[in-house]
């Protein structure tokens, strides 16, 4: 069988009322276009995968999870079963809009762009439990990655299928994939799209998901930072503590010295505990510089990407 030119991943859970509706306008949207659907139901409650099964939909393929996983892993799921050239993803709660997704894969046809991202410049959403948390979310984000764009929490993304396929998506890093995408050295831009309010179905977004956001920050920070280099951010921070704990330490012997009772003071307990605290530290950059050397060369990946080879053409 022919691999279609765009597969569209569809996640959902619990949105029996908006599978219909949403097939539709994927059909009318990318009728023009060789295309094939790839929902995943993460594990519903409802009738949701009754209605995916009920669907008579000559280019749908529906994956069947045992049970919720969460969206990174059902998106996962969704990428390793399509087979399309670019694969793009949106939520099926009928807030993307399907008409947007011609222009953006005209976008990475181009070659300029291994991943174009949605943003939702007119979202439709309550302010106080989805907008400004959104906004406080992507200004870390952007500060702190480095990856500047205006929305990371749009679902509707289209690019590559190798890139697709390469990121990894574990825990809840699916609000990330720009910044994974990122550190596999793709090119990225983003566009205004459509945003709709939800009509049908209960969110599953809200205030709690603002500090998962902050926890999984931290390791982007480190995914896209020390990595390659572990050792530069436990060693350092090793080498910092015992430099101060052993200043510490000796200030204090040359208090003894002198004649000086120095037991039971805080200062001493505090020399000792940034003493052990730098040897812990450096110890733990040793121990994951060796881990992430058996990551790279058990599986014979590459700590580097390649995107093109040119090959200068030999004179006759």
């Amino acid at each position: 069988m022919n691999s279609p030119l765009i597969s569209v991943v569809v996640t959902v859970y619990n949105e029996e009322d908006n599978v219909r509706p949403l097939l539709e306008q994927l059909h009318a949207a990318l009728a023009a276009l060789d295309y094939e659907l790839v929902y995943v139901d993460d594990g519903s409650r409802d009738n949701t995968i009754a209605e995916l099964r009920a669907a008579a939909h000559p280019r749908l393929r529906v994956v069947e999870l045992r049970k919720n996983y969460g969206q990174s892993l059902a998106l996962m799921a969704g990428i390793d079963v399509a087979r399309g050239e670019y694969i793009a993803t949106m939520d099926g709660d009928l807030q993307n809009d399907p008409s947007d997704i011609p222009a953006m894969l005209q976008m990475a046809q181009t070659g300029e762009w291994d991943m174009v991202a949605g943003n939702r410049a007119k979202r439709q959403d309550k302010v106080l439990l989805r907008k400004i948390p959104s906004a406080i979310a992507n200004y870390l984000i952007r500060q702190l990655s480095g990856v500047h764009l205006k929305d990371y929490g749009c679902a509707l993304k289209v690019f590559r299928a190798e890139l697709a396929k390469e990121l990894g998506l574990y825990g809840e890093l699916h609000r990330f994939i720009p910044v994974l995408a990122s550190l596999e050295g793709a090119r990225i831009t983003q566009v205004d799209v459509k945003h709709h309010p939800r009509t049908a179905g209960r969110s599953k977004y809200g205030l709690g998901r603002t500090f998962k956001v902050v926890s999984d920050l931290l390791l982007m920070i480190f995914f896209k930072r020390y990595l390659q280099k572990p050792m530069h951010l436990f060693g350092n921070a090793g080498v910092f503590l015992f430099a101060l704990g052993a200043v510490i330490n000796l200030y204090l012997g040359v208090l003894k010295l002198m004649g000086n009772d120095i037991w039971g003071k805080p200062l001493l307990i505090l020399g000792l505990m940034l003493v052990l605290a730098g040897i812990q530290f450096v110890t733990i950059g040793i121990v994951v510089e060796i881990q992430m050397r058996t990551y790279f060369e058990a599986q014979q990946k590459k700590p580097y990407k390649i995107r093109h080879i040119h090959q200068t053409p030999e004179k006759e």
